[in-house]
């Protein structure tokens, strides 16, 4: 883990609030692993503010890239920030996603959910099935970075908007019967809101599957001491404890999770 400062080499608009930034990060950069996230402090931010924790979206050739959207007083001063400009970045923090697929791997993201499963795509010792899903065509992101990694990229938005009506859920559905039919077996890992963790889990668990989840929770300090991010984990001998989700995590099995 580092805590150091990084000059930014590119902060773009991607669409509908989401933005794009690139960092000059060696140090933290190399270090990387997908499912972790760092930590930025705003520099246009009054001292006492609080940091911003941000999954990594890439990290390559030194460079550390992160998708994130404009929703409050701090990401809304990110979008002001330039080429040139510095940022201090904490990280990299948390625990990754294992990179040993016992199956086919499926990925399924809701909304900028998708970022840390760029990242692990592009790491993956092999390709699969990604799902993308969103309430409607703004919150469809990174398809294309997916299907130039490779990956066979399915699209559902709610209205309709992109691809598939419907939930995410639908064409993993079919692609997990089409897979148990073939004699397969699928290793799932999922990025976004907890409804749909919620429900990814269970669909491992019911297909005897290999479950991983990203939680997104208010990580305050990042490192485990506010404990303001702890989740209910339940333990191998089915007693339940509190894990920081910041340090534990932010990647928990399926079948752990206490929802």
């Amino acid at each position: 883990m580092k805590d150091l400062p990084c000059r930014i080499l590119r902060n773009a608009p991607l669409k509908a609030g989401y933005w794009t930034l690139a960092l000059d990060a060696p140090e933290i950069a190399d270090r990387a692993a997908p499912g972790q996230f760092v930590h930025l402090r705003i520099p246009s931010l009054e001292p006492s503010a609080l940091r911003r924790p941000f999954s990594i979206f890439g990290a390559r050739d030194g460079h550390l890239h992160i998708l994130y959207k404009t929703v409050g007083r701090g990401t809304e001063k990110m979008n002001a920030l330039s080429a040139g400009d510095t940022v201090t970045v904490l990280g990299p923090l948390g625990n990754g996603f294992p990179l040993a697929p016992q199956g086919v791997p499926l990925l399924v993201a809701g909304g900028y959910g998708v970022a840390p499963l760029c990242f692990l795509a592009a790491r993956l010792p092999c390709k699969g099935h990604a799902f993308i899903g969103g309430r409607s065509a703004d919150d469809i992101l990174a398809g294309d970075v997916l299907e130039d990694l490779g990956w066979v990229t399915h699209v559902t938005t709610e209205d309709g908007s992109q691809g598939e009506a419907g939930l995410v859920t639908f064409p993993l559905d079919r692609e997990i019967a089409r897979l148990k039919a073939e004699g397969q077996r699928a290793e799932i890992y999922a990025c976004g809101p907890d409804g749909l963790l919620k429900a990814v889990g269970q669909r491992a668990i019911a297909a005897k599957a290999h479950g991983w989840l990203s939680l997104d929770k208010h990580m305050v300090c990042g490192v485990g001491a506010c404990l303001a991010c702890v989740q209910t984990i339940r333990n191998p001998d089915g007693t339940t404890r509190l894990a920081r989700v910041c340090r534990d995590g932010p990647v928990f099995s399926a079948q752990e999770i206490v929802w």
